[in-house]
């Protein structure tokens, strides 16, 4: 129903990207208990997209960015961490004391035919949190869009497209790949230190006509 991937070498504009045609990733494993319970925390989303959004970070660095106390930011990172959503980054740390994260490589699935997610109402929790986020963003455009229209804001800060396809579902599956293929590219690509940089949301979501 849903697919939660993090890219190999997370960079700043690569975020997660939630997906619903299967086959699309055809490694992603199964979410356990422990990483729904962590994700459909509110807090900790916006912890996991965070650390997502800068590639590796501190708990003083999210906390900079969220507006949480430090302290609150290392229990839900340990969360996170506990359930494999994310990984501690030594590599980047400055000494052994110095504690850095980074998205954990790989995608990870709610839940589907082939495996059925293990606890449907939590389940359901998550995905319902999905939603509310992509309708806050939904929101946040929608209040931004009218500046941009006529002209008062030059500056793109959101885009929303749509597109009617009559294809298959092994067609649809291609697209989908190459979505991502393509924005796991453009992510590896980018320079974090541009000054220009800023960390964008996107969220893919299609339907056909039998649902």
């Amino acid at each position: 129903m849903a697919d939660e991937r993090s890219p190999k070498n997370p960079r700043p504009n690569a975020m997660p990207a939630h997906s619903g045609s299967k086959g699309t990733h055809p490694d992603a494993k199964p979410a356990t208990t422990a990483m729904l319970k962590a994700y459909a925390h509110p807090l900790r989303r916006r912890i996991a997209k965070a650390v997502a959004g800068r590639g590796h970070a501190r708990a003083a660095d999210v906390a900079a960015d969220l507006g949480v106390p430090a302290n609150s930011v290392s229990f839900h990172l340990r969360v996170l961490a506990e359930a494999g959503l994310i990984e501690e980054a030594p590599e980047f740390a400055r000494d052994k004391r110095d504690r850095v994260w980074k998205a954990t490589e790989g995608s990870w699935n709610v839940g589907s035919p082939e495996h059925p997610i293990a606890d449907e109402v939590l389940g359901g929790v998550l995905m319902n949190a999905l939603v509310d986020d992509h309708l806050d963003m939904m929101r946040r455009f929608m209040a931004w869009a009218p500046e941009y229209v006529s002209g008062r804001d030059p500056v793109v800060h959101g885009t929303f497209s749509q597109a009617n396809l009559r294809l298959t579902e092994a067609e649809f599956s291609e697209i989908e790949r190459r979505i991502h293929e393509v924005i796991k590219e453009v992510g590896d690509a980018h320079d974090p230190d541009d000054p220009d940089t800023r960390i964008w949301s996107l969220d893919i979501i299609a339907a056909d006509d039998t649902i």
